[in-house]
């Protein structure tokens, strides 16, 4: 098994005549921060895309805690745990802090389509999503809706739900 959670070989995406991305090499250690840095233009986004399978590449390879993904589709590699988050903050808005994480976290116990379910089912999401609150800065605003929140609040959200999926 590789050392690496993430890697890239030769990872290409071209529009067109247009090359966005040439010949990406990424090698990412499991625990580790990075960033990805550049001028506007300079092909971040296409490479976020790119990992989280939102656009196929036109050549090079992705790999994910060891194995190949290259070709799995977006849904079939959030569920491996590797997820993004958007610029633009993609909460439920009428929901409090607490309800949009319990949402979030009933996605891996298979309670996400069961809408006739009452919500003591999650009940077993509470402990967790207080964590998630905690990690983010967001317990003094658990009982507030996501449409209240000011800006930076939310994307503070949006990471919580984007962490409840155990990237």
């Amino acid at each position: 098994m590789s050392d690496y959670i993430l890697e890239t070989q030769g990872l290409v995406k071209a529009f067109g005549g247009f090359t966005a991305v040439k010949d990406v090499a990424l090698k990412v250690r499991p625990n580790t921060v990075h960033a990805l840095i550049g001028p506007n233009g300079a092909g971040k986004t296409t490479v976020f895309n790119l990992l989280t399978k939102f656009m196929p590449p036109t050549s090079g390879q992705i790999y994910f805690k060891g194995k190949e993904i290259t070709h799995k589709t977006p849904v079939q590699v959030a569920r491996q745990g590797l997820v993004r988050s958007f610029q633009i903050s993609a909460v439920f808005s009428g929901l409090t802090v607490f309800e949009n994480l319990r949402v979030a976290l009933a996605r891996p116990l298979g309670l996400s389509y069961k809408f006739w379910r009452s919500l003591d089912s999650l009940k077993s999401t509470d402990a967790r999503a207080s964590d998630l609150m905690e990690a983010v800065g967001l317990t003094e605003f658990r009982d507030i809706r996501a449409a209240d929140l000011a800006y930076g609040r939310k994307r503070a959200l949006e990471l919580a739900t984007t962490l409840a999926l155990d990237p």
